[in-house]
């Protein structure tokens, strides 16, 4: 067992005088010392993770599994760990490991190797992120150059009638909750840092219109897609949602939830929504949270159904967005010991020991999307189909982001 499991209740005797007082004392200061231990495994858990993660792949481009390596949601995920990482243990081998991927795509005019506007793809904004941190650390204008490129796609992106940016042109009329993570923190940031007002009324109405249309309150989730034209075959014809609960989905979401909101100012008058609807998409995870394990499944709602599985990539972002969001005092202390709980059982249940002495993050299911070709039905069937794989950046990215949530 890695992880100390942190004792919430104490002891209560009917003691009078000093007994009562040495009674209390000595509870005391084993609960914080078991929260020491918990908070010293969570952050070695993090630097072994990103450790093994550097020698499973060499080069951050690469994380993916493609040994050419691209621009892609999947680096700059890994990318955007490894920075905080560095900056929580002081250790500049985790930023310089990001700030190389960087380099390898964007070139003295902040031109970026293989992107195209014209793909008006979503994706590819996501890692414009940790950007901020190596312009601000290195004052470098090449990443301020490329930081303006990906906000000028943002200013062109095909959106919704209610201004709901589409996933990507090639799914029109369609937003999926993935989208949420890959555009909506980098434009709050960009709109803390560049002062950009606008920006933040802007991402809130992306919370705001995808919830509306996707939430469903009885069950407490929201569902993967939406598709306001209803001409998609996975749309439901009343609706235009797809039909199921994806926890990577969910993960994505709420995660972009907690991080756009530390960007948009505390005056905002809107910023309540977003806090709102954060609240309502914790409550909605704690309900799911498997009871035996306190990790979730591939289809969030449907554990019970045969061929479902607890999946790490969304436990891993479901225990940071509730770590981040009780630290900061968006949601209520108690889904604190909903994310410790959830980290317990990621080490418990996903972590494996390699004989090289590294380490793996295992059940990572390795992709799922909507539509294109082969057409992707969005059915049970098809979720519990796709392959799972060991170390995807996916999960790999969110399990170090998790760890040093739990260690604060």
């Amino acid at each position: 067992m890695y992880l100390t499991k942190i004792k919430h209740a104490y002891l209560i005797l009917a003691l009078i005088g000093f007994a009562f007082s040495q009674c209390t004392t000595t509870e005391k200061k084993e609960k914080e010392s078991d929260e020491i231990v918990a908070d010293s495994t969570a952050i070695k858990m993090a630097v072994r993770m990103a450790d093994s993660e550097m020698v499973h792949f060499p080069e951050a481009s690469t994380v993916d599994f493609r040994p050419e390596g691209k621009w892609s949601y999947t680096a700059g995920l890994v990318s955007s760990a490894m920075v905080e990482l560095s900056e929580e243990t002081g250790d500049p081998t985790y930023y310089e490991y990001a700030k190389g991927y960087a380099d390898q795509f964007i070139n003295e005019d902040g031109e970026i190797k293989g992107y195209k506007k014209s793909d008006f793809n979503i994706d590819k904004i996501n890692s414009g992120k940790f950007l901020f941190d190596l312009y601000e650390k290195t004052g470098d204008e090449r990443y301020k150059k490329t930081i303006f490129i990906l906000r000028d796609q943002l200013e062109d992106h095909p959106r919704t009638s209610e201004g709901g940016f589409w996933h990507k042109k090639r799914y029109p009329h369609q937003m999926w909750l993935d989208g949420l993570y890959m555009g909506a923190p980098f434009y709050a940031e960009f709109g803390k840092v560049f002062d950009e007002p606008a920006a933040f009324d802007d991402v809130i109405n992306q919370f705001v219109t995808v919830h509306k249309h996707t939430y469903d309150s009885i069950v407490g989730l929201n569902y993967h897609g939406w598709d306001e034209s209803k001409e998609q075959r996975w749309a439901d014809p009343e609706t235009g949602c797809s039909p199921h609960f994806w926890g990577r989905a969910m993960g994505w979401y709420a995660a972009a939830l907690v991080d756009a909101l530390g960007f948009i100012p505390e005056d905002h008058p809107e910023k309540h929504q977003v806090v709102e609807i954060l609240q309502e998409v914790a409550a909605g995870l704690k309900k799911w949270q498997d009871e035996e394990t306190g990790l979730w499944y591939q289809v969030l709602d449907q554990g019970d159904r045969e061929g479902n599985y607890l999946e790490s990539s969304a436990s891993s972002m479901f225990v940071y967005a509730l770590a981040k969001a009780t630290r900061v005092g968006y949601i209520d202390e108690e889904y604190r010991e909903v994310a410790e709980k959830g980290y317990a059982g990621i080490l418990d249940n996903f972590i494996k020991e390699n004989e090289n002495g590294t380490i793996s993050l295992t059940d990572v299911c390795s992709v799922a999307g909507l539509g294109g070709d082969p057409y992707r039905d969005a059915s049970f069937e098809y979720y519990i189909s796709e392959p799972i794989r060991d170390n995807d950046p996916k999960g790999v990215g969110p399990f170090i982001l998790a760890s040093l949530e739990i260690s604060k």
